[in-house]
């Protein structure tokens, strides 16, 4: 189960997928679990567990329907038990809202996301499937 991973945002995707792709399997024994240097997602996972997810900066912006996200860098990701519940459970606690729950098929048939800024304006993805 991936409780929490970074994701990183990248603007030469190509570039970042390289980089990671070389360095990751010796420094941490990460092996590349999903994706291609042709974008626009890759991830790595060290076991069962995710170490790290790469998305072009600008996907991301679209998928969120916030111009503000294609500024990120990068990105928290939780998988939760239920999207919603977290979803509203960070906005009564001082998240601000970004994304709301959604079906994200195109990710996996049972996949669903929401995406909230922390107080500090982090982006933290939750996820389902």
């Amino acid at each position: 189960m991936d409780a929490l991973h970074p994701r990183l945002l990248a603007g030469d995707f190509t570039a970042a997928f390289r980089f990671y792709d070389a360095v990751l399997p010796e420094l941490i024994g990460a092996k590349l679990a999903r994706g291609t240097a042709d974008g626009p997602y890759a991830s790595w996972d060290v076991g069962a567990e995710g170490a790290l997810a790469l998305i072009e900066r600008g996907a991301m912006a679209a998928l969120t329907g916030s111009a503000a996200a294609g500024g990120d860098r990068g990105m928290l990701v939780s998988r939760v038990a239920d999207v919603a519940a977290g979803y509203e459970l960070c906005l009564r606690h001082g998240g601000q809202p970004v994304a709301g729950p959604a079906a994200r098929p195109e990710w996996g048939p049972t996949m669903r996301t929401a995406h909230v800024r922390d107080p500090d304006g982090n982006l933290w993805e939750l996820q389902s499937y």
